[in-house]
């Protein structure tokens, strides 16, 4: 499912939808102010988006994650696995 900003609410964005639907995917774009029609969506969705976000922002605070430093794709895979690890473990840590 894209999930996306106000920014993305455009008229030619919305279109592909069709070609979304083709494939089961529904876009959960919040409507702008000025849209004159209703729009599906999902508020609970949206704040799922925020929570991936955050964790990017924390992930990408690795050097080698943020300048994608490795050449290979699964090696970048990898360190970002463990980035991950680590910040899990540093969160269940604080819970001790």
């Amino acid at each position: 499912m894209p999930l996306a900003d106000r920014g993305y609410d455009a008229a030619w964005i919305r279109a592909l939808r069709t070609l979304a639907a083709e494939r089961s995917v529904w876009a959960n774009i919040p409507p702008r102010c000025n849209r004159s029609g209703p729009i599906c969506f999902s508020p609970n969705f949206y704040r799922a988006r925020n929570l991936v976000e955050r964790f990017f922002n924390t992930i990408e605070q690795c050097r080698r994650v943020a300048t994608r430093h490795d050449k290979l794709a699964a090696d970048y895979l990898s360190f970002i696995q463990l980035a991950s690890i680590r910040l899990w473990l540093r969160a269940n840590e604080s819970t001790r």
